[in-house]
């Protein structure tokens, strides 16, 4: 049952497995952080000592400020302290502070200074009330030594013991224990040390998310910078641990109160009106709806309440309005970042904070904890996105979410599956998609390597891209769709859209996407992804995409390999950390035939590679192997298998072996046999993936060195390719046959109009 007074009243909510304080203090005269306000901390503590059982306390200001469970177990424990001192008021009446009764010159002076601790001090400053019986001990003691009067030298020692009683109950507190390092000078009223100690997550009014608004007092700072929308983002490095933070602050934690208040009072009205499920089937559209909404009722309410805003103002605060409406608030503004991977939300809600994995950093965690509301929320928008069911019966759900600015990949899991409820994981998709030339230059592949596999994606080869998790297949995927050239159709299969065939398309590639059902799906009315392949069969000639390999779609695969890849490629991903790994998942756990699997031509490996420390991994491309097809059984043991290109460890390069080098390979004599200028010649097909080698690290290093790498991008990609396969058939026209250095020349030719054009155009864009 709540209990009131005018200032700040409070009640105690159960919310799951928490006992929640929750104080009012809209109209309190304090500011509501214990850490700042001495009055704050005294109301609390005398609050704590009215209630049992407390895990959380929250106070209600505009904005919810929330102590954590560490940081209420230290209140409570001085408020329990508190109360055993109350109990004990006799050990500090004026006759058990002295000795002799007869003698009243020090007990008037000691009695005041007793309450003023217990009455005064101990609430609001139990750090001040430590050190301030820490130095009337040490007065005490220093008095004693210079008086000769045995009556004195009692009476001093009884206040010492009445002293160093209360000094030592709150020494054995966690409050002074960590607090001790920073205690030294320390003066009362001074809250430094609190704020050192006590940081609350913040959630305005409309919002669900909580954030922590303080910076780590000890951490390093590693990196800072600043989203589009003025974000700010701060890397820190803890003390003592392996652990790095990364600090967010969003716009909608820096506004004004008349703003948070607009804001509150927008998000109220628009609930009314709950998104039917008709509506998210255009996701853009309803946002666009909302915000035209938002907009007006905003700048309408602006008007009412006389708060003179901006058109810049107003469109701000229509954007934060729509992302904790019909969006999902800051999970907006993580995958803004175009360094974030991965964000990981785990269970219970409310307690722990967000993950993610960062694109220098690595695994980081964050200062944003969403709460169940939040969770439950985001659930019903997936479930009506997707049109996939996520309930006790269907507990995971697998779909992708397009959002401004990103694209991701979100899985979902609950009950049973998940026994403290919800939980998720967003992968962030690059915006646009990867090239060769952006790998060579992040060290994931060497220039030899993109060369070569640009020969075996015009050689039209299957092939298949291996690794473990987060190893980079589907980004590597789509710098092979880059490679392919314009004048094919490409058909891309996947049960969540991982790849940017949407920004290929606008890029003028001649693209078809099909969506299937999620392995991880029952039932619905979507295609199978077995389905979905021999499908393509019938949509004429075509190179064909698989998003991921993870089943019974194997068989179609192959089946598409064998009779219709001769003419094109076929390419796909699959979780495997080496080539012999991909033909135990493929032949032995999925049941794809042993002579079927000999369709693959290359597998490329990609795995992440970890520093010695254990502290940062990368990514690299491992090996590149192809597949002979001279084998019964166990094509590692038969010899089945040959390394073109295998990474060196001590240098951090991917090598050329001497298998590639000597020309072994099966698979580029099989391309080089449909060549007429390569037939026979293994020096020609060396010095044409050498001369694609070239060309792709002159890209790289001009990038470099102009400090610019939109050079490296998709566009700028296609169109060198482009060039190059035109400037190839004009050499072969003009002299007969595709003379390396004759096309490295007019290739360089036009690249140096290209940059002049390019860097004149950026000089006027300034």
């Amino acid at each position: 049952m709540p209990l009131f007074n005018n200032q700040d009243s409070y009640e105690v909510v159960r919310e799951g497995e928490d006992n929640i304080l929750k104080i009012d203090a809209e109209r309190a005269e304090y500011t509501p952080s214990v850490e700042d306000s001495p009055v704050c901390m005294q109301r609390t503590i005398k609050k704590l000592m009215e209630t049992s059982d407390i895990t959380k306390i929250v106070f209600s200001q505009k904005r919810d400020y929330e102590y954590d469970f560490s940081q209420t177990q230290l209140l409570i424990e001085i408020a329990k302290l508190y109360g055993k001192l109350l109990k004990q008021k006799e050990l500090f009446s004026y006759q058990a502070l002295i000795y002799d009764p007869a003698c009243t010159k020090c007990g008037n002076g000691w009695f005041n200074e007793t309450q003023h601790i217990l009455n005064d001090i101990f609430t609001s400053d139990p750090l001040g009330a430590f050190v301030e019986t820490t130095r009337l001990t040490r007065r005490e003691l220093i008095r004693m030594q210079k008086t000769t009067d045995n009556r004195c030298i009692n009476c001093i020692k009884k206040f010492i013991a009445t002293l160093r009683y209360i000094q030592n109950e709150l020494e054995k507190t966690k409050l002074v224990e960590l607090a001790k390092p920073y205690l030294a000078g320390y003066e009362l009223g001074d809250r430094e040390v609190y704020r050192r100690i006590f940081s609350p997550s913040i959630k305005p009014d409309f919002m669900f998310t909580k954030l922590m608004a303080m910076y780590p007092v000890d951490g390093e700072e590693l990196d800072n910078y600043a989203l589009p929308d003025e974000t700010e983002i701060t890397i820190f490095r803890l003390p003592d641990s392996v652990k790095t933070l990364y600090h967010m602050m969003p716009p909608e934690f820096k506004l004004e109160e008349e703003k948070y208040e607009l804001l509150d009072q927008a998000r109220k009205i628009m609930a009314e009106h709950k998104p039917k499920k008709s509506e998210f089937v255009d996701p853009q559209r309803m946002r666009q709806i909302f915000y035209n909404v938002g907009h007006d009722l905003i700048e309408e309410l602006s008007n009412y309440r006389n708060v003179k805003l901006r058109a810049k103002e107003i469109d701000r605060l229509t954007e934060i309005l729509v992302r904790y409406t019909v969006g999902f608030g800051l999970i907006e503004v993580l995958l803004q970042d175009d360094k974030i991977q991965d964000i990981s939300i785990n269970s219970p809600m409310g307690q722990i904070p967000m993950f993610i994995v960062h694109g220098e950093f690595d695994d980081c965690y964050t200062n944003i904890v969403p709460t169940k509301g939040e969770a439950e929320s985001w659930a019903s928008k997936l479930r009506m996105i997707s049109g996939r069911p996520l309930d006790e019966a269907n507990p995971i759900l697998d779909t992708e979410l397009e959002l401004p600015g990103a694209s991701t990949r979100v899985a979902a899991i609950t009950e049973p599956l998940n026994p403290t409820g919800l939980a998720y994981s967003f992968r962030r998709h690059r915006d646009r998609p990867w090239s060769l030339p952006l790998f060579i230059h992040n060290k994931m592949i060497t220039s030899t390597g993109a060369g070569l596999i640009s020969f075996l994606v015009d050689g039209t080869r299957s092939i298949l891209i291996a690794g473990t998790r987060s190893s980079g297949k589907t980004s590597f995927l789509s710098s092979i769709l880059v490679e392919i050239m314009r004048r094919y159709r490409i058909i891309t299969i996947e049960d969540t859209l991982e790849l940017p065939t949407g920004s290929l398309r606008k890029l003028g590639f001649n693209i078809q996407s099909m969506k299937v059902a999620s392995a991880l799906s029952k039932g619905g009315s979507e295609l199978t992804a077995s389905d979905g392949i021999r499908t393509t069969l019938r949509l004429g000639d075509s190179s064909l995409i698989v998003g991921e390999v993870r089943s019974a779609e194997a068989t179609a695969l192959y089946e598409a390999m064998r009779v219709g890849a001769a003419a094109n490629v076929v390419a796909g991903t699959i979780h495997g950390d080496s080539p012999y790994g991909v033909f135990d998942r493929v032949v032995n756990d999925i049941g794809v035939p042993k002579t079927s699997f000999k369709a693959t031509d290359i597998i490329i490996v990609a795995n992440p590679i970890k520093t010695a420390d254990g502290l940062h991994r990368y990514r690299r491309v491992t090996q590149i192997t192809e597949v002979g097809k001279e084998w019964n059984n166990d094509p590692h043991l038969e010899g089945g298998f040959m390394d073109l290109m295998k990474y060196d460890a001590k240098r951090d390069i991917l090598d050329a072996t001497d298998g590639l080098n000597n020309g072994e390979s099966e698979v580029l004599k099989i391309i080089a046999g449909n060549v007429k200028e390569f037939a026979g010649n293994w020096d020609s097909v060396w010095d044409n993936i050498m001369l694609r080698s070239r060309l792709k690290q002159t890209q790289v290093d001009t990038a470099v060195k102009l400090n610019d790498m939109e050079l490296l991008e998709a566009p700028m990609t296609i169109t060198c390719n482009d060039i190059y396969h035109m400037v190839a058939e004009d050499v072969k026209n003009e002299i007969g046959t595709l003379e390396p250095k004759r096309i490295e020349y007019e290739w360089s030719e036009w690249w140096k109009k290209a940059i002049k054009d390019y860097l004149s155009k950026r000089t006027k864009a300034q």
